[in-house]
């Protein structure tokens, strides 16, 4: 069959067919699928979903979810957005969707998948120890909208809730405040490992040396100490979604 003729088959344009050939668009699993059926495959084809799944989110992502599905500690620290691991779809998507150059819409709902993939850290059991610490102007921002805002503020009080994690809130009149080179993230592994990343520090690059996860680990232990209990943290974000 020509891609003319399979992509009229199968329901997708002749220009998606080209390029799932080409291996410059990942299908999805209703693509493939509908191709099953069209080429009397008897399944090979839909069983390769299996497989395209693996690899339908971007490198990095893949590699930081499969680093976060083994590490039994997680410490976030996010200054611009909210850590993507407490993301509801919605906000990620308007988050995503943001992006300028903007994305294509496949590859706005590729990389909201890919994010939503990753919180598959709070269903682990044993559960890990989750600690995030999210500034105040960005909970303030209505990214996506009153309602879209709302769902966030709700999805983090429910996550803030459980028994292993830790939420804090950086307070805007903090006068002093040790988080200002950006994001830190520190994953902690069963075999006494770790990796750690700054924006601020090593040049962004992931590091496990001991020397250099002393210094992360200082900074993001100063940065909760400045913050707001967890208590006072969740008591905060129910007053803000009280004034929505």
């Amino acid at each position: 069959m020509r891609a003319a003729e399979f992509g009229t088959a199968v329901g997708y344009g002749e220009d998606l067919v080209y390029k799932v050939e080409g291996g410059k668009r990942i299908p999805r699993q209703e693509y493939l699928d509908r191709a099953d059926e069209v080429l009397g495959a008897g399944g090979l084809i839909a069983a390769a979903w299996e497989d395209v799944k693996k690899v339908r989110y971007p490198k990095k992502v893949r590699e930081l979810g499969k680093l976060e599905a083994k590490a039994i500690e997680i410490a976030l620290y996010e200054c611009h957005i909210i850590a993507g691991l407490l993301q509801t779809s919605e906000h990620a998507r308007s988050v995503i969707g943001a992006a300028q150059p903007p994305y294509s819409p496949d590859d706005v709902e590729r990389m909201v998948a890919a994010r939503l993939a990753r919180q598959s850290v709070f269903e682990r059991s044993p559960a890990p120890a989750l600690s995030f610490v999210l500034e105040e102007g960005v909970l303030r921002r209505p990214i996506g909208g009153t309602m879209v805002w709302r769902q966030q503020l709700e999805r983090l009080l429910e996550v803030g809730r459980l028994h292993n994690v830790v939420l804090q809130v950086m307070p805007m009149n903090c006068d002093t405040h040790s988080g200002l080179d950006g994001r830190i993230e520190l994953l902690k592994f069963p075999d006494g490992t770790a990796v750690g990343r700054s924006d601020g520090a090593f040049n962004g690059r992931p590091v496990s040396e001991p020397k250099h996860l002393r210094i992360l680990e200082l900074r993001y232990g100063t940065i909760r100490a400045q913050a707001l209990s967890p208590r006072e943290s969740l008591a905060f974000i129910e007053q803000l979604l009280g004034e929505t």
